[in-house]
């Protein structure tokens, strides 16, 4: 078995290898979409093991009526490593998939995807095995290289700025309600900048400042581990 300095160092050779192949443009029309997936995770500890549960709570991209709920929890098997967390998620994101019955037209994440040191968060990772354009929409900023901040759009529906990092647009903070607090939104995979972000704003009602896909998420996650811890 790899110790930790080995899973680094293949981990970051896999990261490399996959971010030349991401595609930061459109495959699709944003019309055509039907299905949109929420994915999200949460964590606990269980005689000192770490597990999750992965929650996927797809959506109509039209009416936003809820079309299935899918979750699955297993044991971590990879330990916390900073940027590295989608090595920790992936396999129990896969096993969730699986389960589903109808396949969504693009995944929405609740983390980063070119938001990330190597361009390479779990909405980005994710999406080579997906096959699928995806996108991260995060709740809370990551200062990826430890000393960029970003800017707060102007207090409207619709403001963004965008994040700048080495000359490089990396990602937006989006405010998607008048005196709500930004979310972050960074491409996943097959889809642009542009597009991810009128994505957030149709998918997001007046319930939340989230995105309903991911919200639902987050909220299935809550209740499925409470489930699991009791059992």
């Amino acid at each position: 078995m790899l110790n930790t300095i080995e899973m680094q160092e293949d981990f970051l050779r896999q990261q490399n290898a996959l971010r030349d192949r991401i595609e930061p443009t459109d495959k699709f029309d944003i019309d055509s979409v039907k299905l949109v997936a929420g994915v999200d995770l949460a964590y606990w500890n269980k005689d000192d093991e770490e597990y999750a549960v992965c929650c996927i709570v797809m959506i109509d991209a039209n009416t936003h009526e809820v079309i299935e709920k899918r979750h699955y929890s297993g044991k971590i098997e990879v330990p916390y490593m900073p940027g590295f967390l989608a090595f920790r998620e992936l396999p129990l994101i896969l096993k969730t998939v699986e389960l589903l019955e109808t396949s969504p037209d693009i995944y929405i994440f609740d983390g980063n995807g070119y938001l990330h040191p190597r361009h390479m968060g779990i909405a980005t990772h994710a999406s080579f095995y997906l096959n699928k354009p995806t996108i991260g929409i995060a709740k809370t900023y990551f200062r990826v290289d430890k000393k960029t901040d970003y800017t707060e759009p102007e207090n409207d529906a619709g403001s963004f700025t965008d994040i700048v990092i080495d000359g490089e647009v990396c990602g937006r903070a989006l405010r998607t309600h008048k005196d709500v607090k930004p979310i972050f939104i960074s491409i996943g995979n097959f889809v642009s900048l542009d597009t991810a972000c009128a994505f957030a704003m149709k998918l997001t009602d007046k319930e939340s400042h989230i995105p309903i896909p991911t919200r639902l998420a987050d909220l299935e996650t809550h209740i499925a581990r409470e489930a699991e811890r009791n059992q």
